[in-house]
């Protein structure tokens, strides 16, 4: 059993498009389950949720790392993947999740990304992104283990202590812990729809510069909203 995680916060857009991704998947429905953990959204995410989630609920952990081991903890799979409400899933995402895990010996797994609002100025970006992923993950330096695309062994992932419950950079600090572990392995053929709309509304370089000061800062954002941001 794979149990997918999925933090939401006012996703009405979005909530649909991604779940009915994981709906429509290569491996039987019945061998993985969908959790969506909820931030107390304000509009109808989770009632748009509801049909096409196995379990749909509030978090009671602060921020979207919390949201995640919310889910992790209310999960019945051995392995535990994450994506976001505004991502889109390949086919074959649950299927090759669990073939990693079967044939290599490993603790974390994480994958690439694409953009879903598809432009030079967007594939550019996240061609520099998916660069820098694979460099780190080959000089062995830093695993940029994207939240939207990452998964678990549900054992290690609770004895490394799950995420930090912080503004930025929880999904590339838990890496870290869990390469004590174990194996981390990146798999450059799970490829996963990255939504830009934060870089499209607020300016990509602005967007990387609040990202790399919140993680400078020890992920905290001191007081902005930056996980729980509105979006046009």
């Amino acid at each position: 059993m794979i149990s997918v995680v999925v933090p939401t916060y006012n996703e009405e857009q979005n909530i649909e498009r991604c779940l009915a991704s994981l709906a429509d998947q290569t491996v039987p429905r019945d061998t993985y389950e969908i959790i969506v953990v909820d931030g107390d959204s304000k509009d109808r995410t989770r009632e748009l949720a509801e049909p096409l989630a196995d379990r749909v609920f509030i978090q009671t952990s602060k921020r979207v790392g919390g949201a995640r081991n919310d889910g992790a903890m209310a999960a019945s799979g051995d392995i535990i993947a994450t994506t976001d409400a505004d991502c889109i899933l390949p086919r074959d995402w649950v299927e090759r999740i669990g073939k990693d895990f079967a044939e290599k010996d490993i603790v974390q797994l994480y994958g690439t990304v694409y953009p879903i609002e598809d432009s030079f100025r967007n594939r550019l970006s996240l061609l520099g992104a998916n660069i820098f992923s694979r460099l780190g993950y080959y000089t062995r330096t830093i695993y940029f283990t994207l939240g939207c695309n990452t998964a678990f062994d549900r054992e290690a992932f609770i004895r490394a202590g799950m995420y930090r419950c912080i503004d930025a950079g929880d999904d590339l600090e838990i890496a870290q812990r869990m390469r004590k572990l174990g194996k981390v392995r990146l798999d450059p053929r799970l490829k996963v729809g990255f939504s830009m709309r934060r870089y499209q509304q607020f300016g990509t370089l602005k967007s990387l510069w609040e990202w790399f000061y919140i993680v400078l800062r020890g992920g905290e954002a001191n007081g902005a909203t930056y996980t729980q941001r509105e979006y046009k």
